[in-house]
């Protein structure tokens, strides 16, 4: 990947969790970027109709085309439309946020959600759609690198880095004896299970999703809320629609092209 390129994709990702934009001088700082430097690659996104000056402040944020490109190769591959229905019946049984989560290059990231919680104290992360989850400590990075080996789950992890560089929660593996006696628990028990681990206050349980073919392990489907109402007791009942959940899934995607073609 040329250096330009590299620099422009850098902007576009910093902007993507930007949704009010950010000067200049921000963003230059925030990626350790010469101002000049990054004036000129948003005036060549401007261009392109990626990004807009926010006017009378001088601001720049992301237009709708990434995300629309976006939407249109979801949209193109089916992960939408066979997945969303499976994972609102499951919001709907457990009252709690639930998210599908797809492996992709190595990398896990959050393509679906259902909030099934109608409660005033609710887990309702804003910026992760999209966004690739941290494998170590949250609970469906877990459940999927439970699926494979320890040697391919560990080369993952430290490729990605073993603690969240974002508050990582007080429970979250630190090192990787900590990880590998997490992946020993989940494997026997058949799912992962943390508390305070991906955020401080938050609780969740996740199941990997596998190819029906070859038992590859393709993503993972979980269920989070507050860690004073989603209890281990309360989590245990979620076990069996989570398991209903991941098998389904696991089936629906053979009706999708995303995963079709890497067959």
């Amino acid at each position: 990947m040329s250096s330009a390129l590299a620099k422009a994709l850098s902007v576009m990702e910093f902007l993507a969790y930007q949704p009010i934009g950010s000067a200049v001088s921000d963003i230059a700082k925030s990626l350790d970027m010469p101002i000049s430097g990054v004036h000129r690659l948003l005036k060549e996104l401007e261009g392109l109709g990626y990004v807009r000056q926010v006017r009378g402040m001088g601001d720049y944020e992301l237009t709708i085309k990434l995300a629309s490109l976006g939407l249109a190769f979801l949209g193109q591959t089916g992960i939408g439309n066979i997945s969303q229905p499976i994972l609102d019946e499951l919001a709907q049984q457990t009252r709690e946020l639930v998210r599908l989560s797809l492996a992709d290059n190595g990398d896990l990231v959050w393509v679906g959600v259902s909030q099934g919680s109608t409660s005033a104290l609710r887990y309702q992360p804003g910026q992760d759609q999209g966004k690739v989850v941290h494998l170590a400590s949250s609970a469906g990075g877990q459940a999927w690198l439970a699926g494979m080996s320890d040697e391919e789950a560990i080369s993952l992890v430290m490729r990605q880095g073993l603690v969240k560089d974002n508050a990582p929660g007080v429970s979250a593996p630190v090192t990787v004896a900590d990880l590998l006696s997490v992946l020993k628990t989940v494997r026997e028990r058949g799912y992962a299970v943390n508390h305070d681990s991906y955020l401080d206050g938050m609780a969740a349980i996740a199941m990997v999703v596998r190819n029906p073919d070859s038992g590859e392990p393709i993503g993972a489907v979980s269920v989070a809320g507050p860690s004073v109402r989603v209890t281990p007791e309360v989590m245990e009942t979620y076990v069996e629609p989570l398991q209903r959940a991941a098998i389904a899934l696991g089936d629906a995607s053979r009706a999708s092209l995303y995963f079709s073609k890497r067959e």
